[in-house]
C-alpha cells in the first residue's frame, strides 16, 4: 500500500487500512503518491522515513483512539520527525513547543519533565498524534502543504468523529482550531488553547490544564485515564530499534 519508491512500502494498521480504504483510489491521494515519488526521484531529502509516515496511525489503532492530538507538519530537521505530532526520537533535544507541553503536564498533573521527547507510550496508550500533513521537505516547513495531506487527514478525522464516541480532541492553535471546527462536541470533548509555541504559550495555553481535564472526561465516559508518564529513556530506545 502507498508506495513511495522501489525500495519500501508503507504499511498500515488494519483497523486504519479498512476506515481508509477508499481514500488510497482517490484522484487526490494518486496526485500525492506521484508529487511524493518525483520529490525522492530528485533526492530530495523527506521526513519522517517512509516506513513511519502512518506511525501515528500504526500506534494507535481506530478502536483505541481515546484522545487526537492535532499538529501541522513534521518537523524539518534532521532526525526529529518520526511520524507522531510534536514528538522526537530519544537523544534528541525536546523543541520549544514539547518543553512548554511538559512544562504545562508538571503543573497540571504533577509530573516531573521527562528526560526525552519521544511520545511513543502516549500513541501506545491511546493518544493519536496526527499531524495535518504527514511529510515535508528537509529544512523547508511546509513544504508539502496543499497537497493533498490535508484531504486525507480530514478524513481521519470525520471517521474519529462519526465512528468513535467520548473522545478527547486537543486543538492548540488557530490552525488546529479550523482542521477540527467539525467535530461533533455533543458526542466529543473539544479543548481549545493557543498554540504551546513560546510565542504563545503565554498568551492561554499556560495553565490551561488540558491533561487533567481529558482524563476526568474519559472517566465520566466509563474509559481509563491516560498515564502521561514517560518511560526512562533506555526503554524507549530499545522499544523503537
Amino acid at each position: 500500500m502507498f508506495p513511495i519508491d522501489h525500495s519500501s512500502k508503507v504499511v498500515l494498521e488494519p483497523s486504519w487500512k479498512a476506515a481508509l480504504a477508499d481514500e488510497f483510489n482517490q484522484s487526490y491521494m494518486r496526485q500525492l503518491l506521484q508529487f511524493l515519488q518525483q520529490e525522492k526521484l530528485a533526492r530530495k531529502l523527506i521526513y519522517p522515513a517512509v516506513p513511519e509516515i502512518f506511525a501515528a496511525l500504526n500506534l494507535t489503532p481506530l478502536p483505541a483512539v481515546k484522545v487526537v492530538i492535532l499538529g501541522q507538519d513534521p518537523y524539518h530537521g534532521p532526525g526529529q520527525a518520526h511520524g507522531l505530532c510534536f514528538s522526537v526520537r530519544p537523544g534528541v533535544p525536546a523543541p520549544p513547543s514539547l518543553v512548554n507541553i511538559f512544562k504545562e503536564l508538571s503543573q497540571d498533573l504533577g509530573i516531573a519533565r521527562p528526560e526525552h521527547g519521544c511520545l511513543e507510550a502516549w500513541a501506545q496508550r491511546g493518544v493519536l498524534l496526527l499531524n495535518s500533513v504527514l511529510t515535508v521537505e528537509h529544512g523547508l516547513a511546509a513544504s508539502h502543504a496543499r497537497r493533498g495531506w490535508e484531504q486525507f487527514t480530514d478524513r481521519i478525522i470525520d471517521v474519529i468523529n462519526s465512528e468513535c464516541d467520548g473522545v478527547a480532541f486537543v486543538l492548540w492553535g488557530a490552525y488546529a482550531q479550523k482542521k477540527g471546527e467539525k467535530v461533533d462536541q455533543r458526542r466529543h470533548l473539544v479543548l481549545k488553547a493557543v498554540h504551546p509555541s513560546p510565542l504563545s504559550a503565554h498568551r492561554g495555553f499556560a495553565g490551561s490544564r488540558p491533561f487533567s481535564q481529558i482524563n476526568a472526561y474519559l472517566q465520566e465516559h466509563g474509559k481509563g485515564p491516560i498515564d502521561w508518564r514517560l518511560p526512562p529513556c533506555a526503554k524507549v530506545s530499545s522499544a523503537v530499534q
